[in-house]
């Protein structure tokens, strides 16, 4: 079903966006803005993961990708990734990865042809010359050292050839019996808001303390969370900057309560697991272990938070201004989930149809000054505008043939919105298609397009649940 966790961790600092903009291929979503949708969020594993997976699938181990460049529009958005260097032992690895974008070379190399007015071999030299043109390439080195069993700190660094500032990541993770604890820090960090526009923030550090989910259902989580340096847009916006990216200190709680019910379920089988061939009866699952039963159910989460901020407001550089924060708030949040699934996933035609539902409350406190601004005559802020009405993200899968499945992710917004469109109304959506890995029981190789940020990438993804 789709994933409900979004609800709490979009409101902490850790909810990773795909995005291929980055060699990690990440960017964090705001924290008090709309959720993201299941289709955009990253995968877990990271992207030289992927890579070391997804090469072996790609001629000459080179993965395609599209992404408009932030600083230099003549690299155009095609790019070529590749994963050129993994060394490892048994409790550390270390892999670089090399990103380079064709359209300015050839576009320089087919100029320099034609100003030449015919083929000579100073022309080929000449031409040979923008192969060293540095904006056409990408570097990044990345780096995990498990420190124990349950603990191990993550390092990378990358180096966008169009930008003089390279980026920096620091993760450390320790598992307790039923917690996780997560520290975080990046130089500079990349976020993304709900209109699909990016920020840079020059220093963002967090700590974390997140609960498993019990059997209850219950989920809490604890975390700090500090900003440094003025947030920049990276990308065409108009409007505030999120004044959760403005410089200061945070402290957060939250808690949510989850719970599901089927309407019917038709339970997996060893008949259905069995196939006879000539050679006997062989064990062959379903494509994904997760839709692997036709259902029809419900599930609902709710939950709270409380934040306080220690630190003033960054004044807006530009046209650019800032918004203001509260000191002291809290807040009531929640997501109802209806999910209908045909077919086991085990044929090669016809069978796998499911469609998910998520109605999504992003700030319960929003939509009650919503209401009450409706009689007192007065406005909300952008980002309270934003946040006040309710969103209905629609997930539709359909089998195209064996382990292939199409899918489309769309969010609606149920009333007015920061964008000043009133009604319903479509804000995003992603088109993908996911090839299943059976050896994997949930893993999926996944090409998305979205046609708002006019970005695609190939992914590997596991378990999302």
């Amino acid at each position: 079903m789709a994933n409900l966790r979004s609800a709490m961790d979009s409101g902490f600092w850790d909810q990773n966006v795909s995005t291929p903009r980055t060699l990690d291929a990440t960017a964090r979503s705001i924290p008090g803005q709309v959720f993201p949708m299941d289709g955009s969020t990253a995968s877990r594993a990271l992207r030289i993961q992927q890579l070391s997976l997804l090469r072996n699938g790609f001629p000459l181990g080179i993965i395609p990708s599209l992404s408009p460049s932030f600083h230099n529009k003549d690299l155009g958005s095609f790019s070529l990734q590749s994963l050129f260097f993994q060394p490892a032992t048994s409790n550390w690895w270390l892999g670089t990865v090399g990103q380079f974008r064709p359209k300015k070379l050839f576009s320089s190399i087919k100029t320099e042809f034609s100003n030449a007015g015919g083929v000579e071999l100073r022309t080929f030299k000449e031409a040979a010359k923008h192969l060293l043109d540095k904006s056409l390439y990408s570097i990044g080195l990345c780096t995990q050292l498990s420190l124990s069993p349950s603990s191990s700190l993550l390092l990378s660094t990358e180096r966008p050839g169009d930008k003089k500032q390279s980026r920096q990541k620091l993760m450390y993770y320790h598992e307790l019996p039923d917690h996780d604890i997560t520290l975080e820090a990046a130089w500079p960090e990349l976020f993304i808001d709900q209109k699909g526009g990016y920020w840079e923030v020059p220093e963002s550090v967090s700590l974390d303390l997140s609960s498993h989910v019990s059997e209850s259902g219950l989920r809490y989580r604890f975390g700090v969370h500090k900003n440094s340096g003025h947030p920049k847009a990276l990308s065409a916006i108009n409007g505030d900057i999120p004044s959760a990216l403005m410089p200061g200190i945070s402290a957060k709680a939250a808690f949510s309560y989850e719970r599901s019910k089927d309407f019917w379920r038709q339970k997996e089988t060893k008949k259905d697991t069995m196939v006879k061939t000539e050679r006997g009866w062989l064990w062959r699952p379903s494509y994904d272990s997760r839709l692997k039963e036709p259902h029809s159910a419900i599930s609902g989460l709710f939950g709270g938070s409380c934040e306080a901020w220690f630190g003033g407001n960054s004044p807006g550089n530009g046209d650019i201004s800032a918004t203001t924060r509260s000191p002291v708030s809290a807040d009531l949040f929640g997501s109802v989930n209806y999910t209908i699934q045909h077919g086991k996933f085990r044929s090669l035609y016809g069978d796998l149809s499911r469609l998910d539902a998520r109605l999504d409350l992003c700030s319960a406190s929003a939509l009650a000054k919503k209401v009450f601004s409706v009689f007192n005559g007065h406005s909300l802020s952008s980002e309270e505008s934003s946040v006040s009405s309710p969103r209905l993200n629609l997930i539709l899968q359909q089998q195209v043939a064996g382990p292939i499945v199409f899918r489309v992710d769309s969010r609606f917004c149920l009333g007015s919105s920061s964008s000043e469109k009133q009604g319903l109304h479509m804000e995003d959506l992603v088109y993908s298609l996911n090839y299943s890995l059976r050896l994997l029981r949930s893993g999926k190789v996944m090409a998305w397009y979205s046609p708002k940020r006019k970005e695609g990438m190939v992914e590997l993804r596991l378990f999302e649940f």
